[in-house]
């Protein structure tokens, strides 16, 4: 039976950014996402460790369906193949799951990159929708980043 709640959303489109150019963004420089996708990130705050390394945690502050909720997630980088996991550990989402991991993956294609992006989580409940609305978020915060970086 609890086997039913686990589950995995996932999508992915083409976005002009170089994967590594897009991934960095994420390993390096998490703290200018607000000032790329200022819509969907209010702000992200290092809540132990710092912002280059594996394994440190940091708060999101974020927007979905109008409202700001917050997440506290614990990092990993897989530097060769430009993906970015968001392990969660607390935050507005588990009021309704009891696990939830966001990934960022970008893999190279033409001149600019496929954005792979997935949420693995477990639900509470079975009445607990898939959360469709934060894989909506990623992808907007991805089309943000992407508009960003072209400008930089």
């Amino acid at each position: 039976m609890a086997s039913d709640l686990k589950g995995k959303v996932e999508t992915e489109f083409e976005i002009k950014a170089p994967p590594q150019k897009f991934y960095q963004m994420f390993r390096k420089t998490a703290h200018h996402l607000p000032n790329a996708a200022g819509d969907h990130v209010q702000g992200v705050d290092v809540h132990e460790g710092d912002w280059e390394s594996h394994g440190s945690v940091k708060v999101w502050k974020y927007t979905v369906d109008g409202k700001q909720e917050w997440f506290k997630e614990k990092v990993e980088f897989d530097d060769e193949n430009n993906m970015v996991s968001m392990v969660g550990l607390e935050g507005d989402v588990f009021q309704h799951y009891r696990s939830f991991k966001p990934v960022y993956h970008v893999v190279p294609k033409g001149e600019g990159s496929l954005a792979k992006l997935s949420i693995e989580f477990e639900r509470l409940d079975a009445n607990v929708p898939p959360p469709n609305k934060y894989l909506n978020v990623m992808v907007n915060v991805t089309k943000d980043m992407d508009a960003h970086l072209q400008k930089a």
